[in-house]
């Protein structure tokens, strides 16, 4: 698409498809260019809706990555369809069922950033930011933090990244990639009842996960994609059904040893690497999070925001 960027939202559905199945689309997503082609339906209107305030790169500029979400050769096509992440010329992934085509570009995405953007150190964290300071939440998968992060991000937070945390090693901040928030399971109904003007696009069921449905970013974190955030918090959250909200100190020296556990690229910095988290953490105040409830954790943070620490 020549010329100046434009939103997603301000070109046509049916030209929005046309891109896709032709040259690309190149899509702005915070640093990141990537140029993704596809025919497949639910993927041009995954786009449409999740990524519909994002910026479209001129066509003619560079790319970071080069991907497509495209259905194999042969009978896979039409028994039993399945979809494929191309790389390149690549398939670093196995095929997924034919309806996973939006969740197959969502993973995509994430390696194609974790695997390959080392001017980064990145770790696998949502974040959030207030007043300037980031707040990060390193955890595993199905530990809540996508929920939380939904949740904080419906309650006056800036959506960073739901996904990756991005270092710049220069300047010790968090980078902006905000992208749509994936839910799972439980979690997509607790945010549809918590937030009213949360965007939540279909629900595709029997993935690797679980059903799962993403998040439309919030406007805010789109349009500030540019404005970065020095670290100020890092909470390890950890949803536990029926308990109270309860936000406790944790050592530096433990949450350091989570941020290393939660980089994808820790050992390709190398001492640079330890540097830089030494001094994230140093920054920080460090906390463990048990929540259940989205109302409790966003009054718990809204205090943390304003300088209240929890009780020891």
């Amino acid at each position: 698409m020549p010329g100046c960027d434009l939103k997603v939202a301000e070109v046509p559905q049916a030209q929005l498809a046309r891109e896709l199945r032709g040259a690309g689309l190149y899509l702005r997503t915070g640093p990141v260019v990537s140029r993704i082609r596809s025919r497949i339906g639910a993927v041009a209107r995954g786009i449409a809706l999740h990524y519909a305030e994002h910026a479209l790169a001129a066509d003619e500029g560079y790319a970071d990555f080069h991907i497509s979400i495209e259905r194999p050769l042969g009978l896979r096509r039409w028994i039993q369809p399945q979809v494929l992440f191309r790389f390149d010329d690549d398939l670093p992934f196995a095929p997924l069922p034919g309806d996973q085509g939006f969740p197959m570009l969502e993973w995509g995405l994430n390696w194609c950033v974790s695997a390959h953007c080392h001017q980064y150190l990145t770790i696998h964290a949502a974040v959030v930011e207030r007043g300037g300071r980031a707040l990060i939440l390193p955890a595993p998968s199905g530990s809540g933090k996508s929920t939380l992060c939904a949740g904080l991000t419906f309650s006056g937070w800036r959506l960073l990244s739901d996904e990756l945390t991005l270092i710049d090693p220069a300047s010790g901040c968090v980078v902006p990639l905000p992208r749509p928030i994936s839910l799972k399971n439980a979690s997509i109904d607790a945010v549809r009842r918590f937030a009213a003007d949360a965007v939540i696009g279909p629900v595709v069921q029997e993935t690797l996960k679980g059903a799962v449905a993403h998040v439309k970013p919030p406007l805010d974190g789109v349009r500030r994609a540019g404005e970065t955030a020095a670290p100020g918090w890092v909470v390890l959250p950890q949803f536990v059904a029926g308990s109270a909200a309860r936000l406790e100190p944790l050592s530096r020296a433990r949450a350091f040893m989570r941020l290393v556990d939660n980089a994808f690229n820790y050992q390709v910095h190398g001492r640079r690497g330890f540097d830089v988290l030494a001094a994230l953490i140093e920054r920080c105040d460090c906390y463990t999070f048990t929540y259940s409830a989205l109302a409790d954790a966003a009054t718990v943070f809204e205090r943390l925001a304003a300088g209240s620490a929890p009780d020891a």
